[in-house]
């Protein structure tokens, strides 16, 4: 690929960036000097809005369960930008299904949840990988982040093969951590209930945080993204999975 000369603006892509704690992520990540690659399976409109209010920024549309979309996803990035050194992936998809209706988790939903939420950072970070070493340097190693969740962690979440999906990211960061070590870190968030459009109806998650998480209320999407510029800028961390969850996991 043939590409111009660019600024030695350093550039994240997060996936999933039109809403939520993506939105937030990738305003944090602006406001700490980066490029940010702004992303969304349909926002399209949202997301070139996005990008034209952060300078240097851009936008692209993938949909992160067909995997050559995925692949095409950061082909955009490159070529836009010609460098990458921060890999968000927050893009994920959930199924609420009680525990045990195990009839009810089909293997299509299995199948669909973790096309997105395994599969998917997968294919972004082997695409990744080159451009990531190319830009990463011992002061400053290049960084991918993974949002998980704490049904990853603990015998909870929206469905059994949402809570799998997520346990199996957390393995991966940490095998990749080992695997791409030093010139790239691999962390994860696990969020618990978060204030996001998804969870405004979730009042039963809302009140055990009120009445069982030492901080008594779910996370602001704005705090998990100062979470993630902490991991993004600790520059010896990795293999971390961090729970952000107000303590729930305490009690």
């Amino acid at each position: 690929m043939v590409r111009k000369k660019y600024s030695l603006q350093r550039v994240a892509l997060v996936t999933g960036s039109t809403s939520g704690i993506g939105l937030a992520i990738a305003r944090r990540l602006t406001e700490d000097g980066f490029a940010v690659s702004f992303h969304s399976k349909s926002s399209v409109r949202v997301g070139r809005s996005l990008a034209e209010a952060h300078p240097g920024s851009s936008y692209f549309q993938a949909d992160l369960s067909d995997q050559n979309q995925s692949r095409n996803l950061i082909t955009e990035v490159l070529s836009h930008h010609g460098r990458l050194d921060v890999l968000v992936n927050n893009a994920g998809m959930s199924a609420t299904i009680p525990h045990q209706s195990l009839k009810e988790a089909s293997p299509e939903i299995w199948r669909n949840l973790y096309e997105v939420n395994v599969i998917a950072p997968w294919t972004l970070i082997a695409e990744a990988e080159t451009a990531l070493r190319q830009s990463s340097s011992s002061a400053c190693p290049s960084c991918i982040l993974n949002i998980s969740s704490h049904a990853g962690i603990r015998s909870k979440g929206a469905s059994i093969p949402y809570s799998a999906s997520k346990a199996a990211l957390n393995h991966m960061t940490k095998l990749l951590a080992v695997s791409l070590a030093p010139q790239i870190r691999v962390n994860a968030i696990a969020p618990g209930l978060v204030d996001t459009p998804m969870s405004k109806d979730w009042t039963a998650a809302r009140r055990l945080w009120e009445e069982r998480s030492p901080m008594g209320r779910g996370a602001q999407p704005e705090e998990i993204a100062q979470v993630a510029s902490m991991l993004v800028s600790s520059h010896y961390l990795t293999g971390e999975i961090l729970i952000s969850d107000g303590g729930l996991n305490l009690t």
